[in-house]
């Protein structure tokens, strides 16, 4: 059986059409063939099939389509319900796409090696699967979404083909597809660059200097950008009468800016390993997942993901595997740096600069320089023009970020931290909140065993209460139930239910709850930390400000703009507004127990206090 979607979408069994109609149909096929054998949600396929407008009965419709192509494929092909959505395998079929990344990636391989007959040969078959526009009988929200990164990669296998053939000499059978090319993709200058190489070798250097100065009046009229370091480096070599020589092999192989430095090392793997059982964030992860991805119209713009919330949430968790999923735009490389310091502090720039640069090679040539420009420096020339990934977890605040960010749009860049980032003005940004109970329950089954909380459902739901949707806290607890085979959970479960000792029995190994919260609260000013504790004696429902200033004996926008700082903190939620439109704050329900915890004056580094009886007043006040 053979799957197509580089053109309208087809099923083909022995040779022939497999018929089936409707626009729907053909886009739930589509996006579980995409999807690769992974879970695609139901919000997911009900925004492919009918944009933000989606009817009344959209689980029935899903649950009808899905079952129609069950019966269209056969057993040939097993088409799964995984809750949030579906997952398909093919089996032993073939799907275009495929096929066509893997002869891509082959032919780049061999244009590198400068096998360059071979390297022709395997692009123009990775080209010959294509069979028109990409879904092109599925409805315009999936062609949307996912044709773009196909276009792209098509026209990018297409430059290293045309690279392989200039190598090789066939300047003068290029020139009439080179000059629709440019027609075609105006602002591509990689294209351009062939054109007028080709135009130059066949003795057209007047026609191959016209449409130079042609190509930057087009990107200045539509982008407001001068030509790039490739387009200009082509145009001097075409002054200098050196374009029309033979180029030395390898010098130009499409897929980066510019012709890089030859390096000692590979591409750059930094990125921690992936959370075997990640479980949940699915829109979240689709989100980060399409705004990382090439969007395949060479806009230029920066691609800036910032991660946010609250200790415990699970950003990094979420950044590292969206950072995965992501690995195959980014050949160059990944990279990765934790902008805090095992204490909780954040790291200098300079540090960070000087791991990165090691990595990026060669490692030798990085001054051993406390001068932060000069690292800056030398950072933004190795990644400019380099299809990278850079993860920048736990950052603190601008002053930290902004040296790490390169100046090219190439490299894509993913930061987690607790509040939004001046630095990364313009970024995607995915506020993430706490897990919802269903996927807590989720969390907590992987991590303790799914047949240890389907057997204590009454447990697992108080414990999943207990956690309040904070991800860290559910994985402790799944950690300790399963490292205690013959113990039941409602023991711990029973033990989580008193507040006051709530905190303490949320630690396993290295993770504890506690402990995690503490650099929010270290980075606070001295007169916000100092109200942190008397704040969380309002109680558990959301206050507005004139509470919180009745209660500190302070002027009400004095109190409000101490709210404001634990808010951006995130040791505090802006919930709604009261009946006169003011703001209201609520405490996340661990860390509302943190700050009581610290009304005792315990010493922060040694975890909550013990259970005193003032500590349970404050605990259980209404």
């Amino acid at each position: 059986m053979e799957f197509r979607v580089l053109g309208p979408v087809e099923v083909r069994r022995d040779g022939r059409r497999v018929a089936f109609s409707g626009a729907k149909l053909h886009t739930v096929l589509a996006a579980l063939l995409v999807a690769r054998e992974e879970v695609i949600s139901d919000e997911r396929l009900c925004r492919l099939l009918w944009g933000w407008a989606p009817p009344a009965t959209v689980s029935a419709q899903l649950y009808t389509y899905v079952s129609r192509l069950r019966k269209i494929l056969g057993d040939d092909v097993l088409i799964d319900r995984r809750p949030p959505g579906y997952a398909m395998s093919i089996g032993n079929a073939t799907l275009d796409l495929t096929e066509f990344e893997k002869l891509a990636l082959s032919g780049r391989e061999a244009l590198i090696a400068e096998d360059f007959e071979k390297a022709g040969e395997l692009l123009r078959g990775a080209l010959a699967r294509w069979n028109g526009l990409p879904f092109a009988n599925a409805t315009e929200y999936l062609a949307d979404a996912e044709a773009p990164r196909l276009t792209e990669a098509r026209a990018v296998t297409l430059e290293h083909r045309i690279a392989a053939d200039l190598a090789l000499g066939r300047h003068e059978q290029l020139t009439g597809e080179l000059t629709g090319l440019v027609a075609e993709f105006p602002l591509r200058e990689r294209i351009r660059c062939q054109l007028m190489t080709a135009l130059c070798r066949s003795g057209r250097q007047a026609d191959a200097i016209h449409l130079y100065h042609h190509g930057r009046a087009v990107l200045a009229d539509e982008l407001g950008v001068n030509p790039g370091e490739e387009l200009q480096a082509t145009y001097r070599a075409l002054l200098e009468g050196t374009l029309d020589r033979q180029p030395r092999p390898g010098a130009v192989v499409a897929g980066t800016r510019r012709e890089a430095p030859e390096r000692t090392t590979g591409a750059p793997a930094m990125l921690p390993p992936d959370t075997v059982d990640f479980t949940g964030r699915e829109p979240e992860l689709e989100l980060l997942c399409r705004a990382l991805a090439p969007d395949g119209q060479g806009s230029g713009r920066p691609r800036r993901v910032l991660v946010t919330g609250m200790a415990g949430l699970g950003k990094t968790a979420l950044a590292v595997h969206a950072a995965h999923r992501c690995q195959r735009h980014f050949p160059d490389g990944q990279l990765y740096a934790d902008l805090r310091a095992p204490d909780g502090t954040p790291r200098h720039p300079t540090r960070v600069l000087r791991g990165l640069l090691r990595a990026l090679g060669p490692a030798d040539e990085v001054p051993a320089t406390e001068d932060q420009d000069q690292l800056v420096r030398l950072y933004r020339e190795r990644t400019r023009g380099r299809q990278l990934l850079i993860v920048l977890d736990n950052a603190s605040g601008a002053a930290q970020l902004g040296p790490l960010l390169p100046n090219t749009p190439e490299p894509a860049v993913l930061v987690t931290g607790r509040t939004a980032l001046p630095t990364v003005a313009g970024a995607h940004t995915v506020a993430l909140a706490p897990l919802a109970p269903r996927d807590s329950l989720e969390l907590l089954s992987a991590a303790a065993g799914p047949a240890r909380v389907a057997a204590a459902p009454g447990a697992a739901s108080a414990i999943v209460e207990h956690c309040a949707g904070l991800p860290l806290a559910l994985r402790i607890v799944g950690t300790r139930i399963a490292a205690r085979p013959h113990s039941t959970p409602d023991r711990l479960a029973r033990r989580l239910a008193d507040p006051v000792t709530r905190l303490r029995e949320l630690h396993s190994g290295d993770l504890d709850v506690h402990t995690s919260l503490l650099p929010s609260w270290r980075a606070l000013d001295p007169e916000v930390r100092a109200v942190f504790p008397a704040l969380a004696a309002l109680g558990p429902q959301p206050f507005p400000a004139a509470d919180a200033a009745m209660s500190l004996s302070l002027p009400e926008a004095e109190a409000e703009r101490l709210l404001e700082a634990l808010a951006d903190a995130a040791l505090l939620e802006v919930s709604g507004a009261d009946e006169w439109g003011q703001p209201c704050y609520l405490f996340h329900p661990l860390v509302r127990l943190f700050a009581l915890s610290l009304a005792e004056g315990a010493a922060p580094d040694c975890g909550p206090p013990a259970r005193t009886e003032h500590n349970r007043r404050l605990t259980h006040r209404p």
